[in-house]
């Protein structure tokens, strides 16, 4: 298993009227885990798009536990559980600074080759970045 976790600020154009964080806001934290625990392994959105390799979102699951507000420093939490084929499923936890459960999440992703605009392999220098996590 594969795990990562990013600090996120919330800002104020995050919340809604009630000083919660607007439910569609964690998608765009899930993102920003994502790109980043793929960074962490050397691995970028930008250079698997300029290889031809697109990563669309195929499904998005999210639980609200508890509400994030204004100001709150987040914890994301991002795990990859299972190795990636065509799919790539990605399972979050965010955390207040008190470590209260606030969501959970699960996206998955499929790679898609930009020509032919059909699912294909997870490519192989990710693949090979990951192994050591599932050996």
């Amino acid at each position: 298993m594969y795990s990562h976790a990013v600090q996120i600020r919330v800002c104020y154009a995050d919340t809604d009227q009630m000083g919660y964080v607007y439910y569609g806001n964690y998608a765009r934290y899930y993102e920003i885990a994502r790109v980043e625990s793929l960074r962490n392994l050397g691995f970028s959105y930008k250079e698997l798009e300029a290889s031809g390799i697109m990563m669309p979102v195929y499904e998005n699951y999210s639980k609200y536990l508890q509400p994030a507000r204004y100001d709150d420093l987040l914890t994301v939490k991002v795990y990859v559980k299972t190795v990636p084929k065509v799919r790539m499923v990605f399972e979050y936890e965010i955390y207040n600074e008190n470590n209260t459960l606030l969501n959970t999440g699960v996206t998955t992703l499929v790679f898609i080759n930009q020509k032919t605009q059909k699912p294909c392999a997870v490519p192989q220098r990710l693949s090979r970045e990951l192994e050591p996590f599932f050996s």
